[in-house]
């Protein structure tokens, strides 16, 4: 005899819920990061590369950025989305605080060091690089404040989530 006849079965008892509202969200913004930071690295290769840089120097960097990158994407989509905890604190370690630091150490150090804005050379790739770097650093903040938001903390630790649309 089925056990199923015995009670109505639910969505519920076969798949767990979607993320909440703030979860979806993160996740979005995680992803628009790493995608940012892909799309810098495309820009470096090609400026590197127009500067006579070594083909196979490049080739160690762009082999290293694919792994990081790659394994970024899985813990997201794999483990950060559904809600494992320890996904939520390594995104917000490695991209929250290692990444905004390096992603700051240049501009900073430029800064501090010449920091004359007449002098910058304000040509398409520096516009674009500048434009990504900007949206890089703004997914990945409010990435991290939605990622500690009252709906995804109850995801996280895997109470229910109320509902939101």
């Amino acid at each position: 005899m089925n056990s199923t006849k015995h009670r109505d079965l639910t969505i519920h008892d076969v798949a767990r819920p979607q993320p909440p509202l703030a979860v979806r969200g993160a996740t979005t913004l995680w992803f628009a990061a790493v995608g940012a930071g892909v799309a810098e690295s495309v820009l470096g290769v090609a400026g590197a590369i127009a500067d006579g840089s070594s083909v196979l120097g490049l080739l160690v960097q762009v082999a290293f950025r694919a792994i990081v990158y790659g394994g970024l994407f899985v813990v997201i989509d794999r483990y950060f989305r559904p809600g494992v905890r320890w996904s939520r604190w390594l995104l917000t370690v490695l991209l929250g605080t290692v990444g905004i630091a390096s992603l700051a150490v240049g501009p900073v150090d430029w800064f501090f060091r010449d920091g004359d804005f007449g002098a910058l050379d304000w040509s398409a790739s520096f516009i674009a690089f500048g434009a990504i770097r900007c949206v890089h650093v703004t997914a990945v903040i409010t990435a991290i404040v939605l990622s500690f938001h009252a709906d995804a903390n109850r995801w996280f630790s895997g109470r229910p989530v109320r509902r939101t649309r």
